[in-house]
């Protein structure tokens, strides 16, 4: 295995010393029916949270002492046009590190990179893999410029996209152009996604499955249809996808309020896996609060999300989202949220001369529903949280965060955050989380 680890290390680093090179290499022919492109990304992410008073502590609980952790991830994006309308992209990924307290203890966690770090070691992952197929519905077309996992062209603004194989829901799913990436806007789970969709994902943070979407001038409908894991933050995807699968729909509306672009998105989710419900764990003494004796094969979660972005002026942004699920069945993939609601602004550095730099404030309020926190007030754990009881309030998070551009394609992000009522806990914190990204992309 030591071998092994060596070479694929090695042949990592030939990789990033190739995309660094010559720009030519970073190549994309979009008036041919054959072109390709390729760029990469890296990011490290060093976070610290200051020492807290706790009441007390269980197996999942935050450590109220001070706290250092690192998380890196980079990840080589490589996309090739066959004919006009056929792509096949591939993302081999490598990642590293962790999350503060091994991600657990806080339902909104501070750091959005850790979703894509499996193992402290360096680790290679296929992040993607998938063809796509667009197919134009004739009327006006849209230039399309290179992108990781976008291969410059020319496209119908009516198309229907037809997708498979291994891929984020997150790519597709749940957008937003102000608070959706945690590589260069904010890093928090509640605020990079709707914290009370469930999302189908391995602990990398992807899936296998199918995707299409209807795309028009004013609106666009997805759906995915993806596999399970086979348990609660799973690194296996369940193959028995009678009882084990996801279904997620989307409809997305666009205007243009003079002159300043809005969007409205509308999720809905349907999860099928070998869940464990939440009352029925606390109704039977012999399961000694384990929800995993409560688990049944294709048990149902479901749930629904709100999307809104609107540009104010050409320096100021406002977005904002809010979320539910019915919260009987045990968190499974993404985090244990159960109604969330979110909104911040994004301020441009126009207004002080550093166009490229950029300011975000945001605020998540996320709460449980009743059988789930009677579940943590009896002592029960989930695969994020549980300190043993539970003095229950709404868990908070503010974040704050600057990203300098120094130089094309670097940014350097100094991030706070301020976190209330830690795994919905006001018996501790509050905490105070700092930390510093740096981004690289090419």
């Amino acid at each position: 295995m030591g071998s092994l680890f060596d070479v694929r290390k090695l042949v990592w680093v030939a990789l990033c010393l190739v995309l660094a090179g010559p720009s030519f290499l970073i190549a994309d022919v979009p008036g041919e029916a054959w072109a390709w492109s390729g760029h990469f990304q890296a990011t490290v992410i060093p976070e610290y949270h200051f020492p807290f008073h706790a009441h007390y502590s269980g197996m999942n609980s935050l450590g109220d002492g001070p706290q250092f952790a690192t998380s890196l991830t980079s990840t080589l994006f490589l996309g090739a046009r066959f004919f006009p309308g056929l792509e096949l992209y591939f993302d081999p990924e490598l990642s590293a590190g962790g999350g503060l307290n091994g991600t657990v203890g806080v339902a909104d966690f501070p750091n959005g990179e850790v979703s894509h770090v499996g193992s402290p070691q360096p680790h290679l992952n296929v992040a993607r893999l998938y063809l796509q197929w667009v197919l134009g519905l004739g009327g006006p077309t849209e230039t399309v410029e290179s992108d990781a996992n976008q291969v410059a062209g020319v496209r119908d603004v009516s198309r229907l996209t037809l997708l498979a194989g291994k891929f984020s829901l997150a790519d597709f799913f749940d957008d937003n152009s102000y608070s959706h990436d945690p590589r260069s806007q904010f890093m928090n789970w509640g605020l990079m996604d709707n914290g009370a969709w469930d999302y189908s994902a391995d602990t990398h943070g992807y899936t296998d499955g199918l995707y299409t979407e209807l795309n028009m001038a004013a609106w666009a409908f997805r759906f995915a249809a993806v596999q399970e894991p086979t348990v609660a933050n799973g690194a296996v995807l369940d193959s028995d996808i009678a009882h084990s699968h996801s279904e997620n729909l989307e409809a997305e509306g666009r205007w243009s309020s003079r002159g300043h672009p809005g969007v409205l998105r509308a999720l809905g989710f349907w999860n099928h896996a070998d869940m464990g419900n939440y009352q029925m764990t606390l109704d039977t003494p012999s399961y000694g609060m384990d929800i995993i004796d409560s688990r049944v094969p294709g048990t149902l979660k479901y749930g629904f999300g709100l999307n809104f972005e609107q540009e104010i002026t050409k320096s100021l942004d406002f977005f904002a989202r809010a979320g539910w699920n019915n919260g009987q069945t045990e968190s499974w993939a993404f985090t244990e949220v159960d109604q969330c609601a979110s909104a911040g602004v994004q301020l441009s550095g126009d207004a002080w001369g550093r166009t490229q730099d950029h300011f975000g404030l945001a605020t998540v309020i996320s709460g449980l529903s009743g059988p789930h926190e009677d579940y943590l007030a009896a002592g029960g754990y989930g695969f994020i949280l549980g300190d043993g009881a539970l003095d229950y309030a709404p868990e908070q998070a503010y974040e704050t965060y600057y990203s300098w551009v120094p130089v094309q394609g670097l940014s350097v992000s100094p991030d706070y955050q301020f976190l209330r009522n830690p795994g919905y806990n006001q018996a501790r914190g509050p905490v105070h989380v700092v930390s510093l990204r740096l981004h690289y992309e090419l």
